[in-house]
């Protein structure tokens, strides 16, 4: 199983984004845990986890996301404005699939 962690600036803002992830992982059959969190939160947030996505609203926390994430081997990258903006969760489902891949 996947388990996929988004970080936003409340937790609240991506949850349209992970429903539609969801559905989209039932669409090809994916076996995901998807959730949403604060990103204040992503420390205690990250074990077992294979990827962490970061809202566009939170990019300019990537590199403190990065010291968090990659001594525990998880790769981290803040979605494409574009796939947030139209909550496109096959192609954000995608890009975590082929983030987890690359580790």
């Amino acid at each position: 199983m996947m388990v996929i962690r988004l970080f936003c600036a409340a937790g609240m803002s991506t949850s349209v984004l992970v429903n539609k992830m969801k559905e989209a992982a039932v669409e090809k059959g994916k076996d995901a845990e998807i959730e949403a969190f604060p990103i204040a939160e992503m420390e205690m947030r990250t074990d077992g986890i294979d990827v962490a996505l970061l809202g566009p609203q939170v990019g300019f926390q990537l590199d403190k996301a990065k010291k968090i994430c990659e001594p525990k081997g998880i790769p981290v990258a803040v979605i494409p404005m574009a796939d947030y903006g139209m909550c496109n969760g096959m192609n954000v489902l995608k890009f975590a699939y082929k983030l987890a891949s690359s580790k």
